[in-house]
């Protein structure tokens, strides 16, 4: 049997709602060299019913219990045959031409690992989700153009940090350097940990412009849950993958931007959202021993300056 090009890996949790959206979008793609994959994180909805019936194309990996969204990518990664993988939220409907760019952006640019696509509101067309996401020097990462709406401002194919895992597109080659997801972060974060293990090896992000997907924002997640993983996993990138050239420079940064999140919690104790943040940061303080184990193995990996780091945190770097 011949190997795709592409892999897709669609993990899964009670999206039969969101299935047909997400899997007749991938049927009308202009490029056709591609397999998908749908990782069940033992799913109590008719998501297995709904594939086995009405999408025989699709591979499925039904596990039998829930793993998160990191495991489940790592369990359909590991299922894959393409030289590129692309991860892909089942919320989320892909533009005809989406593979088609991804894969013509890492054609043009050998020195990147990672493509970020540009990700629109599904129910807003033409405001963003993410061009890319961003890791500041304090700590603090996040989806670059989020809300705004697109005017072009976001058109040019660049370098970037990283690429949000709803649809983040991944070279082989790089993964079986740097490793797959982190799944002690479960949920949130675990692409932004793995961006910074390719950033530190020495692999590129580039956004594709053209590579345009559109995505119910939260429709399979957020409120308590991400605010929980966000406030641990935070910590947990700044113990694990964080520098420390950039640690002994920013480090007062640091510890303010944890601070103001932790007062803006606790000044939002009432809300659900804000304790689970807070819980997180516990959690993740607790879960530093773990990370510092995990850190010795990321960082000596590292093959870029100083100087390179800063151009990518700081958002100057461009392609010559």
């Amino acid at each position: 049997m011949n190997r795709p090009l592409v892999s897709v890996v669609i993990p899964n949790w009670n999206g039969a709602a969101h299935l047909p959206t997400c899997l007749d979008s991938l049927r009308r793609q202009t490029l056709r060299d591609f397999e998908v994959i749908v990782v069940d994180n033992h799913s109590a909805d008719d998501s297995l019913t709904l594939l086995a019936r009405n999408y025989p194309e699709v591979q499925v990996l039904a596990l039998e219990e829930n793993r998160g969204f990191a495991g489940a990518c790592n369990a359909g990664i590991r299922a894959a045959r393409g030289e590129f993988i692309v991860l892909l939220n089942n919320d989320t409907e892909a533009d005809a031409r989406w593979l088609e760019e991804v894969v013509g952006a890492f054609r043009r640019h050998p020195e990147a690992g990672l493509v970020a696509s540009k990700m629109l509101l599904f129910d807003r067309r033409d405001v963003f989700h993410t061009a890319g996401d961003y890791y500041r020097v304090d700590g603090r990462p996040g989806n670059r153009g989020v809300w705004e709406t697109d005017r072009g401002q976001y058109d040019r194919e660049e370098y970037v940090f990283s690429a949000c895992g709803g649809s983040a597109a991944y070279r082989r080659t790089m993964l079986d350097e740097v490793g797959l997801l982190d799944e002690d972060f479960f949920y949130s974060c675990e692409d932004v940990d793995l961006a910074w293990r390719a950033q530190l090896s020495g692999w590129r992000c580039i956004y594709a412009p053209r590579a345009v997907v559109y995505h119910k924002l939260s429709a399979t997640g957020g409120g308590t849950t991400a605010s929980f993983y966000d406030g641990r996993n935070f910590i947990y990138l700044l113990v694990k993958d964080y520098p420390g050239d950039l640690w002994r420079r920013y480090w007062r940064a640091i510890l303010r931007a944890q601070l103001q999140i932790a007062w803006e919690a606790l000044r939002a104790w009432r809300g659900a959202a804000a304790r689970a943040r807070l819980r997180g940061m516990i959690a993740g303080i607790l879960g530093i021993p773990r990370m510092l184990r995990k850190r010795r193995a990321v960082q000596r990996t590292r093959r870029v300056d100083t100087a390179y780091l800063l151009s990518i945190l700081t958002g100057v770097d461009e392609i010559a």
